[in-house]
């Protein structure tokens, strides 16, 4: 237990001096510590004994965050496609859960229409050959933040949200809306946290999963 924490702690010390980074203007610093997060966080989901899929989501973001350093056009298409395969990963870890653990017919229409409000409104001020691409993966973005907030518990939904939003703050940058003070600053720290949250959800759920398991084990004659 204590060998998971310490790339834990690393994560938050890494995430801090990012944001401190950012907050101060410190481009190199914000190029070391980006590049470390996703690494130090699928070091302590795996020694948490984390599914693979889970370290792999993770990975799939790391290559993401480091292609996404670049301001290069081709660098970025690469980085959403690794995004987009962390996505894929997400959902494939969710189907391997129970029912469903939230109302689905209700979040169903919700997490729609905020997809669809969101596409249409920046489509219009979106580069045109990024129109498509975006609105591809916002659409693959919302699946993956309903999957986990109807399979896994408060924690992982709200990861998924604040995935969703991350992203939602990058996207108005490339529709050149106006943006908030440090916006970048407050991309990455909802950024870092949904990925938290997801891991921290998927360890709860993995959990709460063997012990309904043991207990199963233990009644059955």
């Amino acid at each position: 237990m204590r060998e998971s924490r310490v790339p834990l702690a690393a994560f938050a010390l890494a995430t801090a001096a990012d944001l401190v980074c950012l907050a101060v203007g410190s481009d190199a610093g914000h190029l070391v510590a980006k590049s470390l997060l996703m690494p130090l966080l699928a070091a302590h989901a795996a020694r948490c004994g984390a599914p693979r899929l889970l370290v792999a989501a993770l990975l799939c973001g790391w290559g993401g965050d480091v292609l996404l350093l670049s301001d290069a056009d081709p660098a970025f298409m690469a980085g959403m496609a690794c995004f987009a395969a962390g996505h894929l990963c997400y959902l494939a870890l969710f189907r391997g859960y129970g029912p469903s653990r939230a109302p689905a017919r209700v979040l169903a229409p919700v997490y729609a229409a905020v997809l669809v409000t969101t596409v249409a409104l920046l489509w219009p001020d979106l580069p045109p050959g990024l129109r498509v691409p975006v609105a591809c993966y916002s659409t693959l973005l919302t699946a993956m933040a309903y999957g986990a907030a109807t399979r896994l518990g408060l924690a992982g939904g709200l990861g998924g949200a604040l995935f969703m939003l991350s992203d939602t703050l990058i996207a108005t940058g490339l529709a050149d809306w106006p943006q908030a003070p440090r916006s970048d600053l407050w991309i990455m720290l909802t950024y870092a946290l949904a990925q938290y949250l997801l891991v921290r959800g998927t360890l709860d759920e993995r959990s709460a999963s063997a012990t309904a398991y043991g207990e199963v084990r233990s009644t059955t004659p």
